[in-house]
């Protein structure tokens, strides 16, 4: 017989949402099933593609990784533009903080529904998430409800946006990591906005990352691998 096609895409950063969406999607479509896909968008910390590739490897998850340099060019934010420092605070112009990369969600998954199109593939994973502090326009579920209709729309194609993390707080997502056996790969993700490992435990990535794991009163494998094999 023939292999059968791939049921899934998941958008994988690097980060502790994508990774525990990559293990919701190998618990719900199966082993075998599922395909990652990493962008090279011009981040300014490459280590969020290194660990986007070590979580996949871990997995036993094919990884693509597609470059798409236009959000460096256009600059303007904190995760592209080298000369903004992060601020916790909103941006007095947008009520956002300068870390939104606007329209990032909406060209990720834009290029995911045509990776996955000749592939065969009908299920998006994103591990976006509207309960986040950040408050980002592009993580809402009426943003991704929206877009998937546009997409059906536009290719004529059966497709599905799955958000698994959408209403959860950080302490449930840890807890669902754990429990859906992705928590040796959280040691292997990606979080800091200073890209730093062991992680600055100041930006607000890292903030939000450890209040998640104090509240589910769980220790973060990341920060016990730095402290157990310093880097």
């Amino acid at each position: 017989m023939p292999p059968s096609l791939p049921a899934a895409l998941v958008v994988l950063s690097g980060g502790q949402d994508s990774t525990t969406c990559l293990y919701w999607a190998l618990n719900q479509f199966g082993t075998g099933t599922v395909l990652a896909l990493t962008f090279d968008y011009g981040q300014r910390h490459r280590i969020e593609i290194d660990c986007a590739i070590q979580v996949a490897a871990r997995a036993g998850v094919p990884h693509t990784i597609l470059p798409i340099n236009t959000f460096a060019a256009l600059g303007g934010n904190a995760l592209t533009d080298a000369g903004i420092p992060v601020q916790s605070g909103a941006n007095s112009n947008t009520e956002l903080p300068n870390t939104f990369v606007p329209g990032r969600n909406l060209i990720f998954l834009t290029f995911a529904a045509a990776f996955a199109y000749p592939r065969g593939i009908h299920h998006l994973v994103a591990g976006v998430a509207q309960t986040d502090y950040s408050g980002y326009p592009d993580c809402r579920q009426a943003t991704l409800q929206a877009l998937e209709q546009t997409l059906r729309r536009g290719m004529d194609y059966d497709l599905t946006i799955h958000t698994p993390l959408m209403f959860k707080s950080k302490a449930e997502t840890v807890i669902m990591a754990r429990d859906l056996g992705a928590w040796s790969a959280l040691a292997d993700t990606h979080t800091c906005y200073h890209g730093q490992q062991p992680p600055c435990g100041e930006c607000p990535a890292c903030l939000l990352r450890a209040k998640g794991f104090a509240e589910a009163g769980l220790a973060d494998p990341l920060v016990e691998r730095c402290r157990a094999f310093p880097p």
